[in-house]
Formats: C-alpha cells, structure tokens, sequence
C-alpha cells in the first residue's frame, strides 16, 4: 500500500499545473460491506496527521479560566454575545474547524452555538484539567473524518510543497484510523482515491 500511495503521490505533482498556492491533497474513500443506515455505523473520527496538514488548523476553546494558550479563547460572556449576532457566529463556525470547550460551558454553547455546530459536525470537544495546551497542538495537526449521510469519507492529507513521504504517512495514518473505526476494518474498505485541489483523482490501488 504504501508504494501505492507514494505512486499516486508523484503521479499527482507530475501531471499538476503550477499554480500560484500550494494546492492540497484531498483522500477520498469509498466504502463498502457498509450498512449507512445503522446509527452505529455514523461517526465522527478526529485523526492527528503525523506530518501536519501543511498549515495549522484554526482551533477555538471556549474557557472562563484557560489564558495561556496559543489559540483563540471564548468566554461565556462572548458566547452570549454571540447569541446577538447571527453572521459572526456564522463566520466563527464557518472559520474554524475545531472546538474544544469546558463542560461547564457545553450548557450555553448547546443552547446558543448548537443549531450551527452540531449540522456541520462541530460540536466542542470536552477538555478538563492541564491537558489543553497538548489538545490544541494536536488538533492544529488533525482532520476530521465523517460519515454521515453517504458510505464516503474525504479529508485534507497534507500540501503539495510537502515531502512525498509525508503525505504518504498522513494518508495511512487516516486509513489506519477508519479501520479501527469500522465494523469490519480493512474489509470495508473500497476505492481510495487521492485528488489535488485543482486536479482530477488518482487511484490508489488496494491489495
């Protein structure tokens, strides 16, 4: 598999148009065996990509009492401001792709917050205690896989001015991840597809 990836890897940069922005590399996996319609079978699956994805995540944390950390934090004063203000919780959901929240706060945020979090997969994720500042640096290196409405999971895999190798270590790392997720592992899975932004899907052939 792993030569497979790295094939796919070379084949994309080699046919791509030189842009003006690194483009990215999108995974695109098929599954199949797989049942959509058992709630069992919908899931949400957070991957830390060992390499990065080419550039940070934006990661927010709504806190009272968290200062010291290297993302943007929201009280429960900003959050019921936010209530007043459709378009910018709008564009707060839209701009980031990862919430991390005291439970304490969860109350309000559901209230508040949940209507355009929760559709797009965004509810926070509970934190307590020291841990937050080791959260926030893996979550700027994570993707989120999804499956909800469609037997298919696409996630970022890195930029296209990364080394090969890295992309191909982030691309098994996300594999290796829906396997231990799904209810027959590697059996569900089907065609894996790798794409630039602006280009057509390479496949990646499975053994």
């Amino acid at each position: 598999m792993n030569e497979k990836i790295l094939q796919a890897v070379k084949e994309l940069k080699e046919k791509s148009k030189k842009r003006n922005f690194p483009q990215t590399f999108d995974l695109i996996i098929s599954l199949k065996e797989f049942d959509i319609k058992k709630p069992e079978n919908k899931f949400t699956e957070d991957v830390v990509l060992p390499h990065g994805r080419g550039e940070e995540a934006e990661v927010v944390v709504f806190s009272d009492s968290v200062k010291d950390v290297d993302c943007k934090v929201l009280t429960t004063e900003d959050v019921n401001k936010l209530a007043k203000n459709k378009r910018s919780t709008k564009k707060l959901v839209s701009a980031t792709d990862f919430f991390l929240a005291e439970p304490k706060l969860m109350p309000i945020i559901g209230k508040i917050l949940g209507a355009y979090l929760a559709p797009k997969g965004k509810m926070p994720k509970m934190f307590t205690g020291s841990e937050i500042k080791i959260l926030v640096k893996n979550y700027k290196k994570s993707v989120r896989t999804r499956i909800k409405d469609s037997p298919v999971v696409q996630c970022l895999v890195g930029k296209e001015d990364m080394k090969d190798e890295e992309v191909v270590e982030n691309v098994q790392e996300v594999i290796k991840a829906l396997e231990a997720k799904l209810p027959k592992g590697k059996h569900n899975i089907g065609k894996i597809m790798l794409k630039l932004t602006m280009g057509k899907p390479v496949k990646i052939e499975v053994q």
